[in-house]
């Protein structure tokens, strides 16, 4: 089935307004955050108006209507990804999956699978987001381990070339982004994969990129956990998700503690209850974990593949009409070979903030800046880009709106 954005709009209520002076509003900031389809907002509204109670809490029927609501969402957001049920994790963000990972294996006693001794090693990339690089720099600092990267090449790929140089009988952890949100560019998974099998490490993937973007099945992929966010799935803010293996998820420490996560408690001691439930301390965010699941039905019946074959179509014109553009550099692949929908550019000496207040003025929503990626940024040799950022609600009516505003910003700056 060919996706068509012009009625894939008419779900998102954003698009019937104007901006600047009447102005269309074309959208190309997804990797910040997508737009909303009315049936996220009906599914929150309605939790609100007719369900809502402390789930997995109270015995009366709001409270059990409320409780079937979340774990019917956790059975959606498990389908969509290919795992179990118990593997599904709710948090706030992705953010905070990624630093329950790097806490509760920070608390991993000796003897846990988990315990980091000085000298063990931890693997990440030039290439990750400030979520999946911080919490690991700070694990690293609290427990004595190394922190170690790949590095990325001016063409915006990962270099492998010393990959087993990189992944040692030492490393512990490897965590990687799935798709960068700077560059845009996928990683070999499966080759860096199978290096961490055969040094037996736990592999972490930050899919916030990829997961909203492409069908993901965890199974598929060979790794041990995942993240990713609601907000950039067409879903809420407020909530994100931690896949794990079931086994290792039991093995872990729990990140916080309080209500709903125990099993017993005296005065002195407690017992946690099984995972997931040991990671879900206090009353979830329920009504958005209700939009979550309502937001992977909706990308579930246009379907993964329907979407991934529309923006590599898209992306490969975007990227054709950009280079067009006399001074423009692209930042990352300039090709869709491993490719996703985020598109970096710089253009001549113009900043990309200017730039970007140039396109805001004629109704184009980008984004500029470092994209919360400063290590990444200073490889490249940019202080900033300019970055569109596509989605299933984007056509190439967009493309060429942005096309015209950038020549136009060309003509006004020079």
């Amino acid at each position: 089935m060919t996706l068509d954005p012009g009625v894939i709009r008419k779900d998102f209520p954003i698009f019937n307004r104007t901006i600047r002076d009447g102005k269309k509003l074309v959208y190309l900031d997804s990797g910040a955050t997508s737009q909303k389809p009315n049936s996220v907002m009906d599914a929150e509204s309605d939790f609100y108006r007719n369900h809502n109670a402390a789930a997995h809490r109270g015995a009366h029927q709001l409270a059990e209507e409320a409780t079937e609501a979340i774990e019917s969402a956790r059975g959606v957001v498990a389908s969509f990804l290919g795992g179990a049920v118990d593997e599904i994790v709710f948090t706030k963000s992705s953010t905070e999956a990624l630093n329950l990972l790097a806490y509760s294996i920070g608390s991993a006693p000796a003897g846990n699978i988990f315990h980091l001794k000085p000298g063990d090693e931890i693997v990440v990339s030039e290439m990750e987001h400030h979520a999946n690089l911080i919490p690991w720099q700070q694990l690293a600092k609290r427990t004595g381990a190394v922190l170690k990267w790949f590095e990325v090449t001016q063409s915006g790929r990962l270099d492998l070339s010393n990959i087993d140089g990189v992944i040692t009988e030492r490393t512990k952890i490897v965590a990687l982004t799935h798709q960068s949100n700077v560059l845009g560019t996928v990683i070999p998974l499966t080759q860096i994969a199978k290096r961490a099998r055969d040094v037996g490490a736990i592999f972490i993937l930050d899919a916030c990129q990829s997961v909203p973007h492409m069908p993901v099945n965890v199974k598929a992929l060979d790794i041990d956990f995942l993240v990713f966010s609601g907000h950039k799935t067409v879903g809420p803010t407020g909530v994100g998700v931690l896949w794990g293996r079931a086994n290792l998820l039991n093995l872990l420490p729990p990140f916080l503690f309080g209500g709903s996560m125990i099993e017993t408690v005296t005065m002195t001691d407690a017992t946690w209850a099984p995972a997931p439930r040991k990671f879900e301390a206090g009353v979830p965010n329920m009504a958005q974990i209700v939009g979550l699941g309502a937001a992977l039905n909706y990308l579930s019946d246009v379907g993964m593949e329907n979407i991934y074959q529309h923006e590599i179509a898209l992306t490969r014109y975007t990227l054709e009409k950009l280079q067009e553009i006399d001074q423009l550099r692209i930042v990352g692949p300039t090709d869709t070979d491993s490719r996703g929908s985020a598109i970096s550019f710089t253009l001549g000496d113009i900043h990309p903030h200017d730039l970007g207040q140039f396109l805001d003025n004629a109704g184009i929503a980008v984004r500029t800046g470092h994209h919360c990626a400063w290590p990444l940024t200073r490889k490249m040799g940019v202080p900033a880009t300019t970055r569109a950022s596509l989605y299933l609600y984007n056509d190439e009516s967009d493309i060429d709106a942005l096309v015209a505003a950038t020549l136009g910003a060309q003509k006004y700056f020079a």
